[in-house]
């Protein structure tokens, strides 16, 4: 087995084995390729590869390769790339198929070519003696050699692709394509046998798919697709089945659709139940049941009239006139009443079975023949409206037939009727799902219909009537057959007639058997004694004496018959449960013994697989044995050759040689040879040096001899060459100087010519030597010019860039410098306003102090509050701030006391101002008197304190009210018309409200 770095490799092998003409080693090796299990990966050169396998599988008619080389590509690609498979598939049919319609061409050419112009020429002596020996014709022969090959070969491809596709839910359509062209081959050739064999393996496909459900590429038969494609192939094949002529097999198709169907629930199209109505009805009629023929019609004229909106009025007769037709076709009586319980219980069992396929679902426990009869199927026509749609002389058939009584001229009015319905019929247009629709098939049926009708009429108003004469009312058949058709009919009790023939008559009325009446004659004669009796002794009208004496006799024949009937019932439960006990034991013992027999099996399966192991391994033991017994045989023959006569051994007959032996044996004869020869080696050598030296020595003077002579003749060929050459050379010297004598005459117009050149060619050299200098000095000055270009540019960038980095530079330093600037100016603004709280806080402590000690003298109970002295340093709103006080006055205040002049408080201003503020109330703990809208500053308290002025143009600190409605209760900055910033931005911003 040929081991391939890449597949690639392997397929350039196949093609070179191909090339030589070694199509089955490339076959070997693509096979040993696909199967290995180092390429379970897919690739696409697998799929090239799969092509060339099975072109060289079809050629070869190798088609089991083909099925192992696609088992193991399918496991390759299924979960990878399935449709890779699918055109491998693909490529597969279509090769087998173009291989067998091309055989089957040549078959047809070779049988055109066997054909002879003159039919009076004799045929060859040697083909009459094929043809005696073989007996087959030419054609046959031909086919047979030529096309019966291929058509195995695509039979075995059809059969290994449906195997290999049998469970792939991703390749159904793949598969019923598959399906369909088998159908086709088996059609077009003919081939019944393959077909049954074909049904066989779709149906074990199906029951396998339903039987193992957990396999993990299942199709799912719920599927609107699959179940699509799995109902088409079933349809198709019932075609095939009705076209080929295999009833019993359309019959099983029919079933197979039946069990589809009620597997998946799902009722299918109309058009495909058209279809499997119209092939019932095929069915049915040539399995000669008529009833059911006649009730799948009965469903055709159904889903014709309800789905097929195209159906013309001339079809929808056509198919009423076939149902009513089929109808009457079925014969009046039932046969069942002279059958066998066994046969009753099969023809119950059938009658199910047909009811499921047409559709009826009846229960078990009811009779199908009395759900399912003639004269409901009829009635239903009548009721449904079928018969109004037939034809007129249909009608007339049916109403002459079923409902008048005519019975000496029923014959005659019904054979014009059977006329006209014979030529009716043809192709239905608007329905071409269905068969050409034939009504001429229903006469025979009808015919004898008629004479079953007119011999029951007969037998009502005649006793006996004359062969002769009745013969004459049945214008259809032979007496012969009226006979036959009337023992059918006694047989099944539709008629009590009886033939004699001696007197040429024909007996109607009960005439039984005389074995029927002595069968029950004791029955018979019971009765008779027992209405003799009943005329001898009539019925009391009063009581008798014995329902005097027992007069609860009633009562006890009621409770006995009561007893009796449940001792009836419970026998009858006993009786069933005991059959079921049966049925379980029976059951139980079948599976005991299934078992049994399945562990035998196993048992005898294993027991085979270890005797054909045992065997394999004796039989390549054996081989082994046999293969190097061969190897030392002509190992053993190879040594022996080349061993001397007198040393040779030979092998004794019982004696064990085994390849080791032998191995030995003939190392130890070579190393044998070798020293042998090693010393006959030797020993020539030492007579060829003795031989060679003796040589040597006799031809050293010979060799000096034949040497002076050399020199001597080659001394006189030089002496003789030397004389030549000066003889030759003197010659050429003279015929040269002839020559330069000769040309001396054209020398003046040579130099002429040349100086001419020269000189042109000179001014074409300056020339372009001028004009590249120019182009040269253009490329130089260009160059020149960008050179300087560019370095201005790179000069000008640079500064640039130098400028722009000194700015960035010059700009951060300003903001580091800036931002140090400011982060002082904060410090000292920061130190300077905790300077002022401090000194503000220590002057309010001072405030509280005085104001407490004031309080505590009013408290005391003074008479008159003292005059409160006067704050030296507090400025009124008249008078500028001091200076030097210490106190701070807001901005506003001093600049509306700039602008209305200096004017000095009055002492009784002073003096009214503290006298009246009153007690302080019990919730004002600083005396304040102020109203609702005053709205006085904290620090000021109604009154201007004086402090420490602020720096022109800068913010003045206004202390907040103590107590006041503001939100934040604390101090705040402000100004007249503006507001600062805190760190002392000298641009105004207008005031905020």
């Amino acid at each position: 087995m040929a081991h391939f770095a890449k597949p690639e490799n392997a397929l350039k092998r196949a093609d070179e084995l191909i090339n030589v003409g070694q199509k089955q080693d490339a076959l070997q090796a693509l096979h040993d390729l696909i199967t290995s299990k180092r390429y379970r990966a897919w690739q696409k050169p697998l799929e090239k590869i799969m092509f060339k396998y099975l072109d060289l599988c079809v050629d070869l008619k190798r088609g089991r390769f083909a099925k192992d080389g696609l088992i193991q590509y399918r496991i390759v690609c299924q979960q990878v790339n399935v449709s890779s498979l699918e055109e491998v598939i693909k490529h597969f049919l279509h090769l087998s198929t173009d291989k067998a319609e091309q055989a089957r061409s040549q078959a047809d050419a070779l049988e055109e070519a066997l054909d002879v112009d003159d039919l009076e020429a004799d045929r060859k002596p040697e083909d009459l003696q094929l043809s005696i020996v073989s007996g087959e014709k030419g054609k046959d022969r031909s086919d047979r050699e030529l096309v019966t090959p291929w058509f195995k070969f695509l039979w075995e491809t059809y059969r290994t692709v449906l195997e290999i596709l049998r469970n792939n839910s991703k390749l159904e359509a793949l598969y019923a394509m598959t399906a369909h062209k088998a159908f086709q081959f088996c059609k077009q050739y003919k081939r019944t046998t393959e077909f049954r064999r074909l049904c066989e393996i779709i149906r074990n496909h199906l029951a396998n798919l339903n039987k193992y459900r957990d396999q993990r590429d299942r199709p799912d038969l719920s599927a609107p697709e699959s179940l699509q494609l799995y109902l088409d192939t079933r349809f198709d094949q019932l075609k095939v089945a009705t076209e080929l002529g295999l009833w019993q097999e359309a019959f099983r198709s029919v079933e197979d659709i039946y069990g589809l169907m009620c597997m998946v629930k799902k009722t299918p199209k109309s058009s495909l139940l058209m279809v499997y109505y119209s092939k019932l009805t095929e069915i049915f009629w040539i399995s000669s049941s008529h009833l059911y023929h006649a009730y799948a019609w009965f469903k055709l004229f159904s889903l014709q009239k309800n789905f097929n909106k195209n159906l013309s009025q001339k079809d929808l007769q056509l198919i009423a006139s076939s149902v009513v037709l089929a109808a009457l076709s079925v014969p009046p009586f039932d046969r069942s009443q002279s059958a066998s319980h066994m046969e009753l219980e099969n023809e119950k069992e059938r009658n199910l079975r047909m009811a499921n396929l047409i559709g009826f679902n009846l229960e078990p426990k009811f009779e199908g023949r009395d759900m399912l009869s003639r004269s409901a199927l009829l009635s239903e026509l009548v009721s449904r409206g079928v018969l109004s749609c037939a034809s007129q002389e249909v009608k007339d058939l049916f109403h002459v037939l079923e409902h008048e009584f005519h019975p000496l001229d029923l014959g005659s009015k019904i054979q014009p009727l059977l006329e006209k319905i014979s030529k009716s019929g043809g192709k239905l247009s608007s329905a071409p799902s269905l068969p050409e629709v034939q009504l001429s098939q229903y006469v025979p049926s009808l015919e004898k219909l008629a004479t079953l009708r007119l011999l029951q009429q007969v037998s009502k108003i005649y006793q006996t009537i004359k062969i002769e004469s009745l013969s004459q009312l049945v214008p259809f058949f032979e007496f012969s057959v009226v006979e036959k058709i009337s023992v059918d009919a006694v047989k099944n009790s539709f008629v009590a007639m009886k033939v004699d023939h001696m007197k040429g008559i024909v007996i109607f009325g009960n005439l039984g058997i005389e074995s029927d009446g002595l069968k029950d004659h004791l029955a018979v004669f019971a009765e008779c004694l027992s209405k003799v009796r009943a005329m001898l002794y009539p019925v009391p009208s009063k009581a008798s004496k014995l329902g005097g004496i027992l007069p609860n006799l009633a009562d006890t024949v009621e409770k006995e018959h009561k007893r009796l009937l449940a001792r009836k019932s419970i026998i009858e439960k006993r009786k069933e449960d005991q059959e079921r006990q049966q049925l379980e034991m029976e059951r139980e013992e079948e599976q005991k013994r299934l078992k049994l027999q399945r562990l035998t099996e196993e048992a005898e399966q294993k027991r085979l697989a270890a005797e054909l192991q045992e065997r394999r391994k004796q039989r390549i033991l054996r081989e082994i044995e046999e293969k190097e017994l061969e190897e030392a045989q002509a190992l053993l023959e190879d040594t022996e050759k080349r061993m001397k006569k007198g040393k040779k051994k030979t092998l004794l007959d019982g004696e064990k040689v085994t390849k080791q032996t032998v191995m030995e044996r003939a190392l130890t004869e070579q190393l044998k040879e070798r020293q042998e020869m090693e010393k006959k080696l030797q020993k020539l050598a030492k007579t060829m040096d003795y031989l060679e030296r003796a040589k040597r020595e006799e031809a050293a003077p010979l060799i000096e001899a034949a040497y002076q002579r050399r020199l001597v003749e080659e001394r006189e060929f030089y002496e003789r060459e030397q004389q030549r050459e000066v003889e030759l050379s003197r010659e050429r010297h003279e015929s040269d100087l002839k020559e330069k004598n000769r040309l001396s005459r054209m020398l003046e117009f040579k130099e002429t010519f040349q100086g001419e050149v020269i000189s042109r060619r000179q001014a074409e050299f300056d020339r372009i030597r001028t004009e590249r200098e120019e182009r040269i000095s253009q490329i130089i000055r260009a160059r020149k010019q960008e050179r300087d270009i560019k370095r201005k540019q790179m000069y000008y960038l640079t500064s640039e860039e130098e400028r722009i980095r000194k700015l960035q530079e010059e700009e951060e330093a300003r903001k580091l410098e800036e931002a140090e600037k400011r982060k002082k100016q904060e410090a000292e603004h920061k130190a300077k306003m905790d300077e002022i709280a401090e000194k503000q806080r220590q002057r309010e402590r001072e405030l509280e102090e005085k104001e407490k000690k004031r309080r505590e003298e009013v408290l005391k109970g003074t008479d008159a509050p003292p005059a409160r002295p006067a704050e030296p340093a507090v400025a009124t709103a008249a008078g500028p701030p001091a200076s030097g006080a210490g106190k701070y006055v807001p901005r506003f205040k001093r600049q509306t006391a700039e602008a209305s002049g200096p004017a000095a408080p009055t002492p009784a201003a002073e003096a009214d101002r503290w006298a009246n503020r009153g007690p302080p109330p019990a919730d004002d703990h600083w005396g304040s008197n102020r109203g609702p809208s005053q709205k006085s500053d904290r620090w000021t308290g109604g009154r201007e304190r004086a402090g420490p002025p602020p720096a022109e143009g800068g913010d003045r600190w206004v202390p907040g009210p103590r107590g006041s409605d503001r939100p934040s209760g604390g101090d705040a900055w402000r100004s007249g018309e503006e507001r600062r910033s805190p760190f002392g931005s000298s641009k105004p911003r207008p005031a905020q409200r």
